[in-house]
C-alpha cells in the first residue's frame, strides 16, 4: 500500500459517505479500547483468512498514536506449534472474552458457524463486538450498525440469513455492536478498507474533515515505520 493508491482513493471515494462511514466505525473501535474498563482488543478471520495485515497496522498505528490497547491479540484458529509467542492464541482466547474486550472479526466472504457461536459467546459475557465485512452493503440497514432484534433474532449462531448473504454474514451483523461493510466502497479492495480503518484508529477526531485527515493519512503510509513484529 503506497500514498498514491490511498490519494486515488481519496478522490474517488469523497461525496459518496463511504470515508464517514470508516472513520466512525474506527473512531468506535478506538473509543472501546480506550475506555476505562477496557483490557484488550482481540482480532480474528477465519480458518481460511487470517488478518494478518491488519494486525501489523493496528500494531504499528498503537505505536505511531500512543494508543497502546489499539495493538491487538491475533486469535488464530490453527497456530503451528512453533509459531512465535505473540502468534500462537487460539479461539481459545476468544470462549474468555468478556465484559472489557472489544472483539473485532474480520470476514472477508464467509463466517463458520464455529466462529459465529464463539462471537454469541463474547458478546453475551459482555464483550464489544466490531465486525469488517466483504459482503453486501444492504443486508441489516444502512446505518453500518447491528439490525434490531439482537443476537437471538434469527434463531441463534450460524443461522441461515434471510437475503442471500454466504455463510453467516447476517448474523454477525447481528452480533455486532458496530459493522463495516467493504461493499458500500464500489471498487475499494478488502485489503484497502482495512488500511484505512487502522490509520483512521489512530487519528483524533475534530474539527478537520474526513478528506483532510485522509491526505494525512496519505501522507504517513509513504513515510511510516517498516512493520518487523509481524
Amino acid at each position: 500500500m503506497d500514498a498514491v493508491r490511498v490519494s486515488a482513493l481519496r478522490e474517488r471515494l469523497t461525496g459518496t459517505g463511504w470515508l464517514e462511514e470508516v472513520g466512525g466505525f474506527a473512531g468506535a473501535l478506538r473509543r472501546s479500547v480506550e475506555r476505562r474498563s477496557a483490557s484488550g482488543l482481540l482480532l480474528v478471520g477465519t480458518e481460511a483468512y487470517e488478518p494478518w495485515h491488519l494486525a501489523a497496522h493496528l500494531d504499528d498505528e498503537a505505536a505511531w498514536s500512543d494508543v497502546p490497547r489499539l495493538a491487538p491479540t491475533l486469535l488464530r484458529h490453527s497456530p503451528p506449534a512453533d509459531a512465535p509467542a505473540h502468534l500462537t492464541h487460539d479461539l481459545r482466547r476468544l470462549t474468555e472474552a468478556g465484559r472489557g474486550d472489544t472483539v473485532l472479526v474480520v470476514v472477508p466472504r464467509a463466517a463458520g458457524a464455529a466462529l459465529l457461536e464463539r462471537v454469541h459467546d463474547a458478546r453475551r459475557r459482555g464483550a464489544t463486538v466490531l465486525a469488517l465485512d466483504g459482503g453486501s452493503a444492504d443486508a441489516d440497514g444502512p446505518d453500518g450498525r447491528a439490525a434490531p432484534g439482537g443476537p437471538g433474532a434469527s434463531g441463534g449462531p450460524g443461522a441461515a440469513g434471510g437475503r442471500g448473504e454466504p455463510h453467516g454474514l447476517d448474523e454477525l451483523r447481528r452480533l455486532a455492536h458496530e459493522r463495516l461493510t467493504v461493499g458500500t466502497a464500489a471498487e475499494g479492495p478488502f485489503d484497502l478498507a482495512q488500511h484505512l480503518v487502522s490509520l483512521a484508529a489512530g487519528q483524533r477526531t475534530g474539527r478537520r474533515s474526513v478528506r483532510d485527515r485522509l491526505a494525512d493519512l496519505a501522507g504517513r503510509l509513504a513515510s511510516g515505520p517498516a512493520i518487523t513484529r509481524w
